[in-house]
């Protein structure tokens, strides 16, 4: 039984009769191929990467396994369309804390359309992908002090600034994300985002592939964040997981650095490093 993703923060969602990805019981994600030549480039891209031998097995784990394109009931009603079967990436977890993240100083790229150029560089610069190489286009996170998700609306997030940015990135590892009036707690800092197995880490490995890759341009791509926030269990782990994620404007490298992804997530690393040791020095002053 196919239903809509309830831990879908960005992108199309498939409510009101609209178009938009599914999930089975399974821990499969059905993303309909979008009707231009978006939803083909994604679909090769990922025919691509899953048969090149060029990419890092380590690396591989960093993008939704991919199980080919199918046809299923979408969910405007419009009878069987082709889907892109991926990974559920948050299959599995309880409640799920989400964040999606579009790296780069720019979304468009050359040779596109002067319309598509123009709705980039608009939104490029009223958001911070501009000024900080990444913008935050969606989250949500559950709230242990009030027992249920916070999740901002997307007109809210999109009007982020440098500040903006800084604080949903520290909400997103509080237990008090609702309190506005109080300043995020960073509770899960040390276990989301440091730590051998954390975000952080996960970060500068994905770093060290950037530094030298030139198989792929990873045009208005986003990185996803998740983690496991459900208290319920005693010392259940976070299973902090960062995955690549939306790629519709993927172009070949051509030997080439992709340097706009690249600049993108070093700022995004320095972002997270700083709240991470901002939440040690925190515990060892004993607050």
């Amino acid at each position: 039984m196919l239903k809509v993703p309830e831990h879908q923060v960005a992108g199309h969602i498939a409510k009101d009769g609209k178009l938009g990805p599914l999930v089975d019981d399974q821990g499969i994600f059905y993303k309909p191929l979008q009707g231009d030549a978006r939803g083909e480039n994604e679909a090769k891209f990922y025919e691509s990467f899953s048969s090149n031998k060029n990419v890092p097995d380590n690396i591989r784990g960093y993008f939704p396994a991919y199980h080919g394109v199918q046809l299923v009931e979408a969910s405007d009603g419009s009878g069987q369309l082709p889907h892109l079967a991926l990974e559920d990436v948050v299959s599995g977890y309880v409640k799920p804390s989400v964040m999606d993240v579009k790296i780069g100083s720019r979304t468009w790229y050359p040779d596109v359309s002067e319309e598509y150029f123009n709705k980039c560089i608009k939104k490029d610069r009223e958001t911070t992908t501009v000024s900080l190489g990444f913008r935050v286009s969606g989250l949500k996170v559950f709230d242990h002090e009030e027992s249920g998700f916070w999740r901002p609306d997307k007109r809210v997030v999109l009007a982020y600034k440098v500040d903006g940015a800084r604080t949903a990135l520290r909400k997103f590892v509080s237990s008090n994300p609702l309190a506005d009036s109080v300043v995020p707690d960073c509770a899960f800092a040390s276990e989301v985002y440091g730590g051998s197995n954390g975000i952080l880490t996960q970060l500068l490995e994905l770093k060290a592939w950037f530094e030298t890759q030139t198989l792929y341009h990873f045009n208005s791509c986003s990185i996803l964040m998740v983690y496991e926030n459900d208290e319920s269990v005693d010392d259940a782990p976070r299973r902090a997981r960062v995955k690549l994620v939306d790629f519709a404007h993927v172009l070949d490298g051509n030997g080439v650095i992709d340097h706009n992804f690249f600049g993108g997530l070093c700022s995004f690393i320095k972002f997270i490093k700083d709240i991470v040791e901002s939440s040690e020095n925190c515990c060892e002053n004993g607050h």
